[in-house]
């Protein structure tokens, strides 16, 4: 295990030459000595279970389940996890294990829809921008809570008369609760969007947590992300642990799984629409993160059930932080004297008003706020971390860095490994401060509306469209071929061990996400926050952003068909068929299906290629 120093990452940016020629990077006792792989199987565990666990298990998901009728929403969640997460992780999983390859090189399978790849980077980069603004949130209440009582306990002697207790969106408010101990009550039009002032201490803390994530691998010690990774487990039990001993926190564990569960909502489409979206989103299911990681395993790992380890864990920790959530939610409404349905209203408000609100009126109220926004960073950075020493800096050190730069890095490494292969650090440096300048209408005093804008129309429905791309490629393009690729990797298996894998990525899982992109569509509502309507100028450049994302497929196949020769169905054909470069990375496991000898014949035979483009054909059932 080798650790840098500060001298070695200033070697890397000032183009040492003994570092321009070696790649520092990979280790000799690699299986693949190019890339890199994992330095144990803990390591890969570790980082993928941090990139998928992440804020979205402590405020997206119990807020979900809030809204939509406590433990009845776990139904649905569970259906769509067995339906649609796991099987799509686990294809994500092996696709990019098997050719150790990022989400843009991964299409080489199936040429025509190389775009699904560049859209996935496109979305990582988008979402990451607010991600980091809320882990930036959770760094300022962090260091806010170093004070007694706090800040948000009550107006305090330096706020005036127009301090309220009761949480309002202003339009000079820099998150959602800093409004609470804001002085200016001055209600605004949602036109102030456009407002520019910057909150200097946000943007400290946002350069911070960019820094953070571009050095921290030169910095810190294996152990350390080995904390990061399981300290959040320990903060929920301990908030578990003392919300299940306050009264009436049995009224929130009831309204979570008990007999105040709200079993009709499970006719409404809109709880399951919610419960597809969060499994996405909380795997990372369409976004290249699951299959840059897995990019950089052995190729014999056992991939199936690491598909499993991660899914569940996941899922089990959605369900445990809940438990914690909804226990301190009952706790306040008992001290409100309100309904546990009503002590919450916007979705960020459980994570930065209602639970803090609820903390501060325990005894020793600043050490339980310190270790719920600690917990919250630690999380947010496990996802924002997850990977990234694997692709800009010490691979065999750190298995933890932002998905958008291990992402983004990976697919230029792989692309361009002559131009970037010495420049990693740099790389990473550059890609980290532009996504930091990108972030900087988030930290304004309207910063939150912004948050808000790409958290509806990138994190939502442009997820469901990548995927059901993706399985469209994998199941009826590529066909039965994915099958003995997985083969290759986990050894023979039974018609019967396939026969569920088959059924969901041929037909139960496309049915799935088809009704529910329908239903998403069908039934959308503008975004609001604080009862404040976005404007249509900001509710175009939302769909902008989203068409943005998704207009790469079609630009790079129609650019790919141009490009290809002979008549149009012989062209389809071609970049229906997979490349000559794709087979597995190392020679020694491309066997006699991808041996060169039989890709050049198969080159040579493009008129009849291997592809099944016929969906009947594709031998999936």
């Amino acid at each position: 295990m080798r650790n840098y120093s500060w001298d070695s990452f200033k070697d890397l940016i000032s183009r040492n030459p003994v570092v321009v020629d070696q790649d520092p990077h990979v280790d000799g006792s690699d299986e693949n000595t190019d890339r890199g792989n994992w330095a144990s199987k803990t390591e890969y565990i570790l980082s993928t279970i941090g990139y998928a666990v992440g804020l979205g298990n402590i405020w997206r998901f119990p807020y979900l389940a809030y809204k939509n009728g406590g433990g009845a929403f776990l139904i649905p969640y569970f259906v769509m996890l067995l339906v649609a997460g796991i099987p799509l992780f686990f294809l994500e999983s092996a696709f990019g294990q098997f050719c150790s390859q990022g989400p843009i090189n991964i299409w080489r399978a199936v040429p025509m829809l190389q775009g699904v790849g560049v859209a996935m980077v496109m979305v990582t980069m988008i979402v990451s921008i607010y991600y980091n603004v809320i882990i930036a949130y959770s760094l300022y209440y962090m260091f806010a809570s170093f004070q007694s009582p706090l800040p948000w306990s009550s107006c305090l002697s330096r706020a005036d008369n127009n301090c309220s207790n009761t949480p309002i969106v202003y339009c000079n408010s820099t998150g959602v609760l800093v409004a609470n101990w804001t002085q200016e009550n001055i209600t605004c039009p949602s036109s102030n969007m456009i407002t520019v002032p910057l909150k200097c201490k946000l943007i400290i803390d946002f350069f911070a947590i960019f820094t953070l994530s571009t050095l921290h691998s030169y910095l810190l010690s294996l152990q350390v992300v080995y904390f990061t990774a399981t300290f959040p487990y320990v903060v929920i039990l301990i908030l578990l642990i003392r919300g299940v001993t306050l009264e009436g926190a049995i009224d929130g564990i009831e309204f979570y799984v008990g007999s105040q569960s709200n079993l009709t909502k499970l006719t409404e489409a809109q709880v399951w629409k919610d419960a597809a979206t969060q499994t996405f989103y909380s795997l990372s299911i369409g976004w290249g993160g699951v299959m840059t990681l897995a990019s950089y395993n052995t190729f014999h790992n056992n991939v199936f059930k690491d598909a499993f380890v991660v899914s569940l864990t996941n899922a089990g920790t959605s369900v445990l932080a809940g438990f914690a959530i909804f226990s301190i939610l009952g706790h306040m409404a008992h001290i409100y004297k309100m309904p546990v349905g009503e002590v919450v209203k916007e979705g960020f408000g459980l994570a930065f008003i209602a639970y803090p609100d609820a903390l501060s009126k325990l005894p020793i109220s600043p050490l339980w706020s310190i270790l719920f926004f600690f917990m919250l960073l630690t999380v947010g950075l496990d996802s924002q971390f997850a990977g990234i020493d694997h692709c800009c800096c010490d691979r065999m050190l750190n298995p933890e860095i932002s998905p958008s730069l291990e992402v983004i890095t990976t697919c230029l490494l792989d692309s361009f490994p002559k131009i970037f292969k010495s420049k990693r650090a740099l790389l990473t440096i550059t890609t980290s401060s532009i996504l930091y300048l990108l972030g900087l209408p988030c930290v304004t005093r309207a910063g939150i509306y912004w948050v808000t804008l790409i958290d509806q129309f990138a994190a939502s429905w442009v997820l469901l469209c990548l995927a059901l791309l993706e399985i469209i490629g994998v199941s009826y393009i590529y066909g039965n071929r994915f099958i003995k690729d997985i083969e290759m990797m986990i050894g023979n298996k039974s018609f019967t061990f396939w026969l569920w894998w088959r059924a969901c990525w041929f037909f139960i899982t496309p049915c799935v996400i088809v009704v529910i992109l329908i239903w998403s569509l069908m039934t959308f509502t503008p975004p609001s926050y604080g009862g404040v309507a976005f404007p249509d100028w900001g509710l175009a450049l939302g769909w902008c952003m989203a068409v943005f994302m998704l207009l790469w497929v079609p630009i790079i196949a129609l650019y790919k068909l141009m490009r290809a020769e002979g008549s149009p169905w012989k062209r389809l054909k071609c970049l229906c068929s997979p490349a000559e470069e794709w087979h597995p990375y190392l020679d020694i496991h491309r066997g006699e299906r991808y041996s060169q000898e039989r890709c050049r014949l198969r080159m040579n035979h493009t008129t009849k290629p291997e592809v099944n483009v016929n969906i009947i054909s594709s031998s999936w059932l």
